[in-house]
């Protein structure tokens, strides 16, 4: 699992447009902090910060800490404003999760190994499912699954039944839904059929019109 992001975050006094703006001249925004069975408390966090975790790879559904004044939360991005002009971000909505509470989170599948089916000519690699949703806590969430797929013929598929994930994390998705399986792909026969006694149409070449009854003045 990958090092989680950790945001220093102040509490904040004023709440107007103007604190607002005061706060992005010195390279802040303004943030909300809603959820966790407490109330909500508005802060301040560095954009360079909140903008690093959204260019990362998870983005917007990074699980991250936020620390203000020593009391750290896991939080993920509930809402953001974007500048219409400059991109930049200038408002965020972030929501605190409870001790123990379970959140659903999509995470990439990578398939790893090399299947001896694939040597044979024709076999194609199919992967049916580049993505998968898993029920746990932000600080459980792999970075990825990880399938072997050294084993594979072209007989067996692997399921999401066959994933093997941590301790504490539950998958969502259907277990009967095809992951990857392997399949002969044969050469499509890319000549023209042409039907018999047919002449073949040369390109360009005009077709002669037929002669009209009674003829033209």
């Amino acid at each position: 699992m990958a090092d989680k992001f950790v945001v220093k975050g102040e509490k904040r006094e004023g709440l107007g447009k103007n604190d607002s703006r005061r706060l992005r001249v010195d390279g802040k925004i303004p943030v909300v902090v809603y959820g966790g069975g407490t109330e909500s408390v508005a802060v301040s966090a560095e954009l360079k910060d909140l903008a690093a975790i959204l260019r990362s790879d998870a983005g917007v559904n990074s699980v991250f800490s936020l620390d203000v004044a020593g009391d750290v939360n896991d939080v993920i991005f509930q809402d953001r404003q974007i500048h219409p002009v400059t991109g930049r971000l200038i408002h965020a909505d972030l929501r605190r999760f409870a001790k123990g509470e379970k959140i659903e989170m999509t995470v990439p599948i990578h398939l790893e190994g090399e299947p001896e089916a694939l040597k044979e000519e024709g076999a194609v690699l199919n992967q049916a499912m580049r993505e998968i949703k898993v029920l746990c806590e932000p600080a459980k969430t792999p970075e990825s699954i990880n399938v072997d797929i050294s084993s594979l013929t072209m007989e067996h598929a692997i399921h999401v039944s066959d994933l093997k994930v941590g301790e504490g994390i539950e998958i969502n998705d259907a277990p009967d839904t095809v992951v990857a399986s392997i399949s002969i792909v044969k050469e499509a026969d890319l000549e023209p059929q042409i039907e018999e006694g047919a002449e073949p149409e040369v390109a360009g070449e005009a077709k002669a019109e037929e002669p009209t009854e009674g003829g033209g003045e």
